[in-house]
Formats: structure tokens, sequence, C-alpha cells
């Protein structure tokens, strides 16, 4: 497999819980490298942006809030095909489907405060990424 960088989001119920440690830690041992990360508070503006593939469905609004709830830490990972290897990590998007060992598994509150949000393609991953990183900001 390719080197790949794939973006990754620990959301405000995760950073809560002061789980950020743990979360990377899953990330790091499952060898994916975090080469660039910062903490925000993300504005109204941009979780409707960052989410505005989900603006047609009933429960957008709902993110929106949810996302601007309280601090997250975006970040970008890079690995063997990091988007897959991430997607793994993370565990299914609601946490009673997810496997055991998996972030949302252990540590999701509910399928919306589900800890983590994860790029689902290199895509994506690359539109992601610019949207809350400069290239700059990207040491690998």
């Amino acid at each position: 497999m390719a080197i790949e960088r794939t973006f990754s989001i620990i959301k405000p119920d995760a950073t809560k819980r002061n789980l950020t440690g743990a979360i990377n830690d899953r990330f790091e041992k499952a060898g994916l490298r975090i080469v660039a990360q910062k903490r925000i508070q993300m504005t109204e503006a941009q979780a409707k942006k960052f989410y505005e593939v989900h603006a047609a469905r009933p429960f957008y609004g709902e993110l929106v809030s949810f996302m601007i709830s309280g601090p997250v830490v975006v970040q970008v990972l890079e690995g063997e095909g990091a988007v897959l290897k991430n997607r793994e990590i993370m565990g299914a998007t609601n946490p009673a489907d997810a496997a055991d060992g998996t972030i949302r598994k252990d540590f999701a509150e509910s399928i919306e405060a589900n800890s983590v949000h994860g790029s689902d393609s290199l895509e994506n991953a690359a539109i992601e990424i610019a949207y809350f990183f400069a290239g700059s900001e990207i040491v690998g």
C-alpha cells in the first residue's frame, strides 16, 4: 500500500472527556503518524461549510450545533493506506455497530457524539485537509 494522508477530527464529546491522548494513542499504535494537529473552536460558518454535503439531511442542523458545542482537534494522519486504516480504527459510524476495540465502540456516547470523524476517500481527505490546514502546517 502507498503512504497516504487522511483527515481526522476528535469531536467535542471526546475533547470534553479529555480523550485526545487516548484516541491519538490508537492512531499511533496502528502505524499512523500525526503530521499536523491543532485544537480549535469551530465556528458555525466553518461547520456549515465543512458538512454542507449533508445540508439536505434532517440531522444537518443538529450536526452543526454539536460540532460547534466545544473544542475539536483537527489533524492530518499519515501512513500506509491511511484512509482505510483510520476508518478501521474508528469503527462504524453507529457505535452500536462498531467492532470491539474501535474508537467509536470504546468512547462514543451516541451515533452523533461518536468521538471522531475521518475522511472516507483520498479525494475527500485532500479537500478536508486543505479546509483546515495550510501546506506549511503539515510536517511529515
